[in-house]
């Protein structure tokens, strides 16, 4: 189904028109002993002159699985100890915590209950008595590490670890990195972006504790930021980048605002970060990156909900007029969370947008070639011995195998219609048994255990 039958204009570029993509074995009167060949047809790379056609020994269709037990030792052992070498992220331990957590349930599995309750103590010991959390015991508190740690204990779940987040004193922490220009610091006298309000909003939203004080002034920032590409950057007159532009889109739906953006552009500027390899990269002419498998291919999962907001943006254009400067955009609601936004006052108006946000379904195909994402995830990212890189030469890293797996999962559920809905077998590449766990785009946290923690801080 195209944008014109679904009746949603198709904004997609020409390379990014042509059929989903399958996976077919081709037969050959030529026949070479241990080979099949392989052909991936349709792909959107075909009209650069560049195919997906290989021929592939039987052997490596080994290479087309995910290793996941490989992996699973790769991150329990992680979460257990770490080398020496790993000093140097001595202020980033509950970023570890939620990297490895993260990945081990989006392979559908979980910690024993030992591993469990001690990464619960850490991240408390982690908790300032002020407010937020700190990279490690002692540790001033820091938006990003107070992220990743409620992230982590979302993860682990259960009446314990969710009753260990003190969301009191979590609030009078945000209200201390507010500034009066409406951005976020990253900690004490620390630096202003794009980042600091994501990793904010996205923490009030989950525990419940976002108010009017606290989205006061985050709108008008993220707009700032927004580039001529379309793509958004980390702080006003910086470079479009991926990670930024996720961070400020979310943020944006999170409160309410995203009608404000320039939605047009901003596809404009994603659409064209997808290489000829299948991956990502975060910025223009810069080699692809497996982790951007989350940070743009989280974007086009949001986008893909904003159906309503972007076909009036292209309405306005077609008129010649401007995309954002119409009362209609400012009134659209991109999705039921935000309806009646303006009717209700206090954290009411904000409690369940994140939860609402699922409930409006995918009116949108994806505009990136979900297949040839996974093909690079797997085929290049992966490594066979458990974990995965930024690209072929690199080493494996927590980080990365985190965000490889989420852009994975992203992309196997791309076009699915609603969050309930499993993909199809050809929506997967390589065997179905590679399918992951369902993810919440705007946290990045698991689809099941975003609910949990959703019930849990609603009545709490």
């Amino acid at each position: 189904m195209d944008g014109r039958e679904s009746g949603v204009p198709d904004v997609r570029s020409p390379q990014q028109r042509s059929p989903q993509c399958s996976i077919r074995t081709v037969s050959s009167p030529l026949q070479i002993p241990g080979f099949s060949l392989v052909s991936i047809r349709s792909s959107p790379f075909d009209d650069l002159g560049i195919g997906f056609l290989a021929i592939l020994s039987l052997d490596l269709i080994f290479s087309l699985e995910l290793q996941r037990d490989k992996h699973i030792e790769f991150l329990t052992n992680g979460l257990r100890q770490l080398g020496p070498s790993f000093c140097v992220l001595d202020a980033n331990r509950p970023w570890l915590c939620y990297w490895i957590l993260h990945s081990i349930a989006l392979l559908g599995d979980s910690v024993d209950d030992e591993l469990e309750n001690n990464t619960i103590d850490f991240l408390s010991r982690c908790q300032d008595p002020n407010g937020g959390y700190g990279g490690g015991p002692g540790q001033m508190p820091h938006l990003a590490t107070t992220y990743a740690a409620i992230n982590a204990l979302i993860t682990l779940g259960g009446h314990r670890s969710l009753s260990s987040i003190n969301r009191g004193k979590v609030y009078t922490f945000l209200r201390r990195m507010k500034d009066p220009s409406g951005a976020f610091r990253m900690h004490d006298a620390g630096e202003m972006d794009v980042r600091a309000c994501y990793t904010a909003i996205s923490v009030a939203s989950v525990l419940n504790i976002l108010d009017d004080e606290l989205v006061k002034g985050v709108g008008n920032f993220i707009l700032s930021c927004q580039t001529y590409e379309g793509g958004i950057s980390g702080e006003p007159g910086s470079e479009a980048h991926g990670g930024y532009t996720f961070c400020g889109l979310a943020t944006m739906v999170l409160i309410g605002e995203v009608n404000r953006l320039d939605l047009t552009s901003l596809i404009d500027w994603v659409v064209f970060r997808q290489g000829v390899e299948g991956g990502f990269q975060g910025r223009t002419n810069k080699l692809v990156d497996g982790c951007y498998s989350f940070w743009q291919g989280g974007v086009f999962a949001l986008i893909q909900k904003l159906h309503s907001i972007i076909e009036e943006q292209l309405r306005l254009l077609d008129a010649g007029g401007s995309a954002i400067d119409s009362p209609q955009i400012a009134s659209t609601s991109c999705h039921s969370g935000q309806r009646g936004l303006h009717d209700t006052s206090g954290s009411a108006k904000f409690s369940n947008i994140g939860f609402n946000f699922l409930e409006e379904p995918a009116e949108m195909e994806p505009l990136f070639h979900s297949i040839a994402l996974q093909q690079y995830i797997i085929l290049c990212s992966q490594l066979q011995e458990g974990g995965f890189r930024d690209k072929p030469g690199k080493h494996r890293d927590y980080y990365h195998t985190c965000y490889c797996l989420s852009g994975l999962s992203v992309a196997q559920y791309s076009y699915s219609k609603d969050a309930d809905s499993p993909p199809l077998p050809r929506a997967v590449f390589g065997p179905y048994s590679n399918l992951l766990e369902p993810i919440h785009p705007l946290y990045n946290v698991i689809l099941d255990l975003y609910h949990e923690a959703h019930e849990f801080f609603s009545t709490s």
